[in-house]
């Protein structure tokens, strides 16, 4: 099979969970309420202003971490890097700690104060890396990686700061707001997703051709015509911001970037015409998986679904070190 019809497959697996998963839960919901939009009965409340709403979130914020990771590991040339690598998760949550011990409740451009901070905690730290690569445009893949690790450490102690020195409930909040989760995620947290991502995949999905190059190497994609230093910006500045959106609605959900890449890598080969849109259907689709899984699996509570997400990530990441070292002693 081809990969553009395996692309075709996932997609249509993708639409399946789309119809099927909103009407998963602790209460029943009839297949009549799909024709109740404007119903206010419980099942039709249930249905249209919570679950459609929550599921489609998820779809969103799965796509954007998906692409964000396909992208980042063609941009790295390393199978481990994930749209968190340079700091931006780091970065959203330490904005979200400085809302939370300030306690203010003032909303600007639309935004809650903690979805505002949390994406320009992102920023800061795109910017950060981003001055690095403007500075040092021969800048190297690891020393960018090695710097997204030191902002990541260097967030999480001043997190770690405003933890101590907050009260219990505030305190609480922050570490609740680290799992990542779409519990609280409505129609507006939806609405702001959408031209954070689509911005996003739409500018990385017209680089795929210069991705397939930069994932062999950047001699050769310079030698292929392609501005290296130029789309290097272009692509890390598109990636970041698109999971600063996804981050400041939804909070900061790992793993999910690494893993549904290399899943579709395994679908449908490494082409980026194929894998990118790909990973932008796998990863909604499992996200919203996960995301049920979380609102089931300890009802009527729920977890958070970046524990989900964290509980497979784990052994995935083993199993992903095990195979690279496994390739390398064979070469």
């Amino acid at each position: 099979m081809t990969p553009g019809r395996r692309v075709i497959l996932i997609a249509a697996a993708c639409m399946v969970v789309v119809v099927l998963v909103p009407f998963v839960g602790m209460e029943p919901v009839p297949p009549s309420v799909v024709a109740d939009f404007q119903g206010d009965s419980v099942a039709a409340v249930i249905f249209w202003q919570i679950r459609v709403p929550r599921v489609l979130a998820a779809l969103l914020a799965g796509a954007g971490l998906a692409i964000g990771g396909a992208a980042f590991q063609a941009l790295f040339r390393n199978p481990l890097a994930t749209p968190f690598t340079l700091g931006v998760a780091s970065g959203a949550a330490f904005g979200v700690a400085v809302a939370t011990r300030i306690g203010t409740s003032v909303a600007m451009l639309a935004l809650p104060m903690d979805s505002l901070a949390a994406l320009a905690g992102a920023l800061v730290a795109v910017a950060v890396v981003w001055l690095l690569i403007h500075l040092r445009p021969a800048t190297s893949t690891t020393v960018l990686l090695l710097a997204g690790v030191a902002m990541s450490f260097f967030f999480s102690s001043l997190i770690l700061f405003l933890q101590y020195t907050a009260s219990l409930g505030d305190s609480y909040r922050i570490v609740r707001w680290l799992m990542g989760g779409l519990a609280g995620v409505g129609r507006g947290e939806l609405l702001r997703m959408v031209p954070f991502v689509t911005v996003g995949v739409l500018a990385l999905g017209w680089r795929a051709r210069e991705l397939d190059l930069l994932s062999i190497g950047t001699d050769l994609a310079a030698s292929r015509g392609v501005d290296v230093v130029r789309t290097r910006k272009l692509i890390f500045l598109a990636t970041s911001v698109m999971v600063g959106g996804v981050v400041a609605a939804c909070g900061p959900i790992g793993f999910v970037g690494m893993m549904a890449p290399h899943i579709c890598r395994l679908l449908v080969g490494s082409e980026h015409r194929f894998l990118l849109p790909a990973s932008v259907l796998f990863g909604g689709a499992f996200l919203a998986l996960c995301d049920t899984v979380a609102r089931l699996v300890i009802a009527p509570a729920e977890l958070p679904v970046g524990v989900i997400t964290a509980f497979l990530g784990g052994p995935f990441f083993l199993w992903l070190l095990l195979k690279k070292s496994a390739v390398g002693r064979e070469t």
